[in-house]
């Protein structure tokens, strides 16, 4: 259990967090600027805050009341930063051999293991210059997991890598996870990257949490934010049914209706969608002659606009789950929604990105 309560001050900005994390991934959302990586490095060791507590698994790293200060090497946290931070003129296999030294992982059946899962085994005698930068943040990863740690703290590391690398590494985060049940706390500001990692949001804004909960339950309600500063993006939870051979479909079963998506999903897995406000149409009816081929029932929940010509509604699905649709006023008002009115959701099968499916 993770458990921290932390003030610190700094001319133009102040952080005052209060928040807790167990297991799995829980991501520190939010824009830039919010206080993610400042809250990181308290919980690391390499700022000290003005008043609070930071405990970790019933070790205490911080007590303001008592001055009590951890100091950083001896918290047995794990740092991974966007740019990996490798040393230059250390190989692979050196580079991953120093987290070992560091946290007493010696084991070589450790070693192996992990550069199997990292798919690291043929660049161990190459140098940093010689990776690509997702090839340098497996390291990283690698580095950070071999010392040990009782806490991995990842500060935004697919933020340097286009959005090809970025989904490449995606599934090696998730595996570290899962096999190795290490806490991570995962700074992002990308929707995506949270809806498919995360167990648990902890949303943050000028220096405070505003929300915390799961992706399903957070997502939602920040799709009301700002477009400048939150993504607008749904998170709903579907089982996998039939795959059409002929088509290439794997048919999603939601209360709301069926999904199909493209590519071969196991029967009976249980999968997270992403699935963008944008992507979504609004009907009064379901029409005939269309290609979306999937269409979600539900409720207007909410409207929420201003003077802009786009606003966001927020229908509440079958199955209580909600879907935020991005539309002008003019239709809205052509539709005549009303809160609490009949709605089907006309998703495009094609925006719902495979490599944003994630076990649920």
């Amino acid at each position: 259990m993770i458990e921290v309560a932390i003030s610190l001050a700094r001319p133009g900005f102040a952080l005052d967090v209060t928040f807790h994390a167990g297991s799995g991934i829980t991501a520190l959302f939010g824009p830039s600027g919010a206080g993610k990586t400042t809250l990181l490095d308290c919980i690391a060791g390499l700022v000290r805050p003005e008043r609070g507590r930071i405990v970790v698994d019933d070790r205490v790293f911080f007590d303001g009341a008592t001055g009590a200060m951890l100091v950083a090497r001896h918290r047995k946290v794990g740092y991974v930063f966007q740019d990996g931070l490798l040393f230059p003129h250390l190989s692979v296999e050196k580079n991953l051999r120093y987290g070992m030294g560091r946290g007493g992982a010696d084991s070589e059946e450790s070693f192996q293991r992990l550069v199997g899962l990292l798919g690291l085994a043929s660049h161990l005698g190459k140098f940093p210059s010689q990776l690509s930068g997702g090839e340098r943040q497996r390291v990283a990863f690698g580095r950070a997991v071999l010392s040990q740690p009782s806490l991995l703290l990842m500060d935004e590391p697919l933020a340097a890598l286009d959005e090809g690398r970025k989904h490449e590494l995606l599934p090696y985060i998730e595996a570290l996870s899962r096999t190795y049940r290490i806490p991570v706390l995962y700074v992002s500001h990308a929707a995506g990257e949270v809806a498919r990692l995360a167990d648990d949001v902890v949303v943050l804004a000028e220096g405070r949490v505003v929300a915390q909960g799961s992706p399903q339950e957070v997502l939602g309600r920040c799709a009301g934010a700002p477009e400048s500063r939150f993504e607008r993006l749904s998170v709903l939870t579907a089982n996998a049914g039939a795959h059409d051979e002929a088509f290439g479909l794997t048919t999603l079963h939601h209360p709301a209706g069926a999904i199909a998506v493209a590519g071969r999903i196991s029967a009976g897995t249980s999968v997270r969608l992403v699935i963008r406000a944008t992507d979504v149409t609004l009907a009064s009816h379901v029409p005939d002659g269309l290609s979306i081929r999937t269409s979600l029932k539900g409720e207007v929940r909410s409207i929420e606009a201003d003077d802009g010509a786009i606003a966001m509604v927020i229908v509440s699905l079958e199955g209580s789950q909600t879907l935020a649709a991005a539309a002008t006023r003019k239709a809205i008002a052509a539709l005549g929604l009303a809160v609490g009115q009949p709605i089907w959701c006309l998703v495009k099968s094609v925006s719902i990105d495979e490599r944003w499916l994630a076990g649920a």
